[in-house]
């Protein structure tokens, strides 16, 4: 399956890799693009104001290599909305989107995030302000509902609202938010998933490119979703088993250039952990991001250790990889010859 063109975007992707806050940092997202060349990756949300305030060559530098990448923002401002898409198209994202499903008490209480969903005319507002400010596409992430507001109408209502500024990319996180007593871990996971909801929302706006995200972490499952919906957007599965997406490019983008192996991915990423340290980074602002790339494998818990301590030590540098998965290389190779006993 390829990308689709819509009418506000020059192409919509089928998979993508969600915004993960103290996750999909630069480095992260350097590291997936190992696994993945063609799925749509996206930033942390940053907030306007740390734009706006901020050191943005920190918040949203990232490399060439990265392509595809959004940036998520939150804020509820319109104007401040605009400016920092002014601002994201001269950095060169593919994409901006609106952040209208966090539910955690510090999005909150700057008012925006999942909130905003009980506003539909102020998300539009600040919609058409970014479309108005940016060729790039605009899209939103946002929950099926919050708190007691947790109908499909409800959710219709939000997304015909929003809508009529031409924004036409909706990702929806299949649980509804409780804005108080639960915390954003437990929003994760206690509201149940409804997926029927949003396959019915992509029925009755045929002309919208809808995204489902939630508890999707297999590729298999990945292209059961897309026979209801338009993309599916994938989260802690990404972080926590990367290389299981190591096929979403053939089965999903039909690229039949052979992903890199894991031990590829590793050496691919002792180029970027060299330059990067030796201008000052700690080792373990990279690796802790590939902690769980020979996940289930011979050699996983090794890798884990050496890369863990390794990178803790003053001065570490890629060395610390290489000896990783030298470990790892010969753990692998143990148990291959104990298998043939």
């Amino acid at each position: 399956m390829h990308p689709s063109v819509t009418p506000q975007s020059t192409v919509s992707y089928p998979f993508s890799v969600a915004p993960m806050m103290d996750r999909t940092d630069r480095h992260f997202r350097y590291f997936i693009r190992q696994i993945t060349r063609h799925a749509l990756l996206y930033t942390e949300m940053v907030t306007t104001q740390a734009i706006h305030y901020g050191d943005r060559d920190h918040l949203l530098g990232f490399s060439p290599e990265e392509h595809p990448v959004a940036l998520q923002l939150g804020g509820d401002d319109p104007k401040a909305l605009a400016a920092c898409a002014r601002i994201a198209a001269d950095y060169g994202y593919d994409e901006i989107n609106l952040n209208v499903g966090c539910p955690s008490d510090r999005v909150q209480s700057g008012h925006f995030g999942a909130c905003l969903m009980a506003q539909p005319d102020l998300v539009a507002e600040g919609v058409a302000a970014m479309i108005a400010a940016t060729p790039l596409p605009v899209s939103v992430k946002h929950r099926i509902g919050i708190d007691d507001q947790d109908s499909y109408e409800h959710m219709a209502e939000f997304v015909s609202t929003v809508a009529k500024t031409s924004c036409r990319r909706f990702t929806v996180h299949a649980r509804k938010a409780w804005l108080q007593g639960l915390s954003p871990k437990e929003n994760r996971t206690v509201p149940p998933l409804r997926y029927d909801d949003i396959y019915r929302l992509k029925r009755e706006f045929p002309h919208l490119w809808i995204e489902i995200n939630g508890g999707i972490k297999t590729v298999a499952e990945v292209q059961a979703q897309l026979q209801q919906v338009d993309a599916v957007m994938v989260g802690r599965a990404a972080y926590d088993t990367p290389y299981e997406f190591a096929e979403v490019d053939r089965v999903i983008f039909g690229d039949e250039t052979p992903p890199l192996s894991r031990h590829q991915v590793a050496e691919a990423m002792m180029p970027y952990l060299a330059d990067w340290t030796a201008s000052g980074l700690k080792a373990n602002k990279i690796t802790r991001h590939m902690l769980m790339l020979f996940h289930g494998q011979p050699g996983s818990r090794l890798w884990k250790q050496q890369l863990t301590e390794g990178s803790a030590r003053t001065g570490a540098g890629v060395e610390v990889l290489e000896q990783a998965l030298a470990s790892v290389t010969e753990a692998q190779e143990r148990s291959r010859q104990a298998a043939m006993v």
